[in-house]
């Protein structure tokens, strides 16, 4: 268990999680490329939309994990770890996300949301 824990900044975890979870709310905005989003995954995204809770909860909770890898991965010296693995996660998003028949725009900007995320995640390790 040691080693899951050992170099892990918690206060660049906790701080880059609130950082991407409020970033996401911009992201898949209307004001960047929440329509057009929102048009390739089948999702309505206008005004008055119900917010899934169910997968904000998700979508914070695998943040927040992410977040501890990268801490993990970055103070312990393995950035290429982290890259392979963010290129892992966008990869099997973009596949999951054809395979139910979302646009390659769709696809494209959630796996980009996760580079996005580890970039700040790396920057806040680098800084807190």
């Amino acid at each position: 268990m040691e080693a899951l824990v050992a170099g892990v900044s918690w206060l660049a975890v906790g701080v880059s999680s609130i950082i991407c979870f409020m970033l996401g709310g911009l992201w898949y905005s209307p004001i960047l490329f929440g329509k057009r989003w929102g048009e390739g995954v089948k999702v309505d995204t206008g005004p008055g939309a119900k917010q899934p809770i169910g997968a904000l909860v998700t979508q914070f909770l695998g943040t927040l994990l992410l977040a501890w890898i990268v801490s993990l991965a970055f103070n312990n010296g393995s950035i290429g770890s982290i890259v392979l693995i963010v290129a892992a996660f966008s990869l099997l998003l973009i596949a999951a996300n054809l395979f139910a028949e979302h646009s390659w725009f769709a696809s494209l900007v959630e796996a980009a949301f996760i580079v996005v995320m580890a970039v700040i995640m790396m920057v806040c390790n680098l800084l807190l």
